[in-house]
């Protein structure tokens, strides 16, 4: 995330961050179908199939990492693969929203003003509140498939749509983002809907796991006549929700810092005050509320989301307020929402 600061626009950020999100959700998809075949694997050449699925997956990763090493520059500036004349119009493009290749490094000053700026501690606060659902969302996403009647290989089917269904939400609501240069609304928006799946989850009655017509042609009949739309389609709805909402706001943040020295500190920052929400997100899911369909944690993450979609209303209000009075000034506008 801090590379995007030293090579894209404010108005580019979200999507840039979004391909890097909704490729993560598409490894999501792509990962249980993988594990499914890997499934098959088991005992292939002596190795367990899980010991399969380390080597497979995690082989592209060790190689793709040196490759980072020798291509991926510090800055534009710096880019070895560029002309000179290709360094000077990147530098020109980004001005000052972009590239800091040669500016000093942060000051104290600079750290103490960036750590002492309520702005910031609002945004942090917003992402604290998204946070919980993810790992939510990874922990109830096997009850659900096991609640669907699916077992073994097949269950890792069943996590292939909400992945794939959130990979193609996420960029498209990233792209009318910065199309818009509208990041905080539609942040907003991505969390009313991540609500909405979890507020659903919450009303449905623990055994809502009905289904009207074969959904998946690929499974069996009486495969499908264990298959819960609704439930399952509250997921879906959560996981692209859920995903669709961290671009905008990781563009939102960072496009409202003076330098990219601080861009750095207040990424940090705002992962860190997002990592506790994590930890919120497994313990709300009481496992003496299994029988009743998990209704603390729905609704606490259904709060949590609402009162992040307010803090994404107040802080576009506040920076379109801030700007206005730049422009009464005769100054130009520099917060983006």
């Amino acid at each position: 995330m801090v590379k995007l600061i030293f090579i894209a626009r404010t108005e580019e950020r979200s999507m840039r961050v979004a391909f890097i999100l909704a490729y993560a959700t598409l490894a999501g998809a792509f990962g249980g179908a993988i594990a499914f075949g890997i499934g098959h694997m088991n005992r292939d050449k002596g190795l367990s199939a899980w010991r399969w699925l380390f080597i497979l997956e995690g082989l592209p990763s060790c190689l793709s990492s040196v490759l980072v090493f020798f291509i991926l520059p510090d800055y534009p500036e710096t880019a070895r693969w560029l002309t000179e004349e290709e360094k000077k119009l990147v530098v020109h493009r980004l001005r000052d929203q972009g590239s800091k290749g040669s500016s000093t490094p942060m000051t104290w000053r600079e750290a103490k003003e960036t750590l002492m700026d309520w702005r910031l501690y609002a945004h942090y606060a917003i992402y604290f509140g998204v946070s919980p659902s993810f790992s939510s969302l990874s922990l109830f996403t096997p009850s659900i498939v096991a609640g669907l009647g699916f077992k073994s290989l097949k269950a890792n089917l069943m996590t292939v749509p909400p992945y794939a269904v959130a990979y193609f939400v996420t960029v498209f609501t990233s792209w009318s983002a910065d199309r818009h240069n509208s990041r905080g609304l539609h942040s907003c928006i991505a969390c009313i809907v991540e609500a909405a799946g979890f507020m659903g989850s919450a009303l449905l009655p623990a055994d809502a796991y009905a289904v009207t017509h074969s959904f998946f042609p690929f499974l069996s009949p009486a495969t499908n006549a264990s298959f819960s739309q609704h439930r399952y389609g509250c997921l879906i709805v959560g996981a692209a929700g859920f995903f669709a909402s961290i671009p905008p706001l990781l563009g939102c943040i960072t496009s409202n810092v003076l330098t990219t020295s601080a861009a750095g500190l207040v990424i940090g920052l705002n992962i860190s005050f997002g990592a506790p929400g994590q930890i919120v997100g497994v313990w709300i899911y009481k496992a003496d509320e299994a029988a009743k369909g998990y209704p603390t944690g729905h609704w606490t993450n259904c709060a949590l989301l609402l009162f992040s979609a307010a803090g994404c209303l107040g802080l576009t209000m506040y920076y379109r307020r801030l700007n206005s009075a730049l422009l009464k000034q005769g100054a130009e506008p520099r917060y983006r929402y």
